[in-house]
C-alpha cells in the first residue's frame, strides 16, 4: 500500500546541480527515517544521505559538502539537493523510507553526470 514516488533525475554536466524529490503515500503511520541510496554500474548500492524523525542527518563522505537533504513533513517528502556534481555521482538513486513496520524503496531515478 505504501509507495515512494521519485522525481528530479536527469542528465547534467559536471559542476551542475540537481534536486531529487521523493514523496511517500499510502498507509503511512509513522516515518522513522527517509533517505537516499545510489547504485552505480558494477557497484553495490550505497547510502548517500538520510534524515531521521529526530532530525538527525547523515551524509556519505563522497557527497558531504556538496549535497543537502531536507524534508517536508506535511507532504511526507524528502529532497536531495546535489551541487557541483561529478561524473562519479552517476548512478540510479533510490529513495528509502523506514517506518514502524518495514523499509520501503522507490523505483529509482537515473542521474547521469557528463564530463
Amino acid at each position: 500500500q505504501v509507495q515512494l514516488v521519485e522525481s528530479g533525475g536527469g542528465l547534467v554536466q559536471a559542476g551542475g546541480s540537481l534536486r531529487l524529490s521523493c514523496a511517500a503515500s499510502g498507509s503511512i503511520f509513522s516515518i522513522k527515517a527517509m533517505g537516499w541510496y545510489r547504485q552505480a554500474p558494477g557497484k553495490e548500492r550505497e547510502p548517500v544521505a538520510s534524515i531521521t524523525s529526530g532530525n538527525i542527518i547523515n551524509y556519505a563522505d563522497s557527497v558531504r559538502g556538496r549535497s543537502i537533504i531536507s524534508r517536508d513533513n506535511a507532504k511526507n517528502t524528502v529532497y536531495l539537493q546535489m551541487n557541483r556534481l561529478k561524473p562519479e555521482d552517476t548512478a540510479v538513486y533510490y529513495c528509502r523510507m523506514v517506518d514502524g513496520v518495514r523499509t520501503y524503496w522507490g523505483q529509482g531515478t537515473q542521474v547521469t553526470v557528463s564530463s
